[in-house]
């Protein structure tokens, strides 16, 4: 399947999903450590991560197909939320949490 395909089924298919650098348990930058850690702490028990150092070819489309160019990135139900800041400032605001809620994710 080709990349762009790959990453539209990954949001497509899964509520909540967090392309970052490592995975939960050992992140490998500090902003991914941080917006996982916002995700958990929103209530995300079903959070969908993609390591990004292990598919290189998902990490280097990813800005494409999002327009955004850093990471880490989030996504409900296939939409582009943001990165590690607005992950943050969602759950400074409280609307982290409502946002997991509507997931069906909390």
């Amino acid at each position: 399947m080709p990349v762009m395909e790959q990453i539209q089924a990954e949001v497509e298919q899964h509520p909540l999903v967090l392309f970052m650098k490592g995975t939960p348990q050992y992140p490998m930058c500090g902003f991914s450590s941080r917006a996982v850690q916002a995700l958990l702490a929103a209530g995300a028990i079903n959070l969908r991560t993609v390591n990004l150092l292990e598919f290189p070819e998902v990490r280097a489309n990813l800005p494409r197909y999002s327009n955004l160019a850093t990471f880490p990135q989030f996504f409900m139900h296939g939409e582009l939320i943001g990165g590690c800041d607005i992950i943050l400032e969602l759950l400074e605001s409280g609307e982290l949490k409502r946002i997991v809620a509507e997931a069906g994710q909390a």
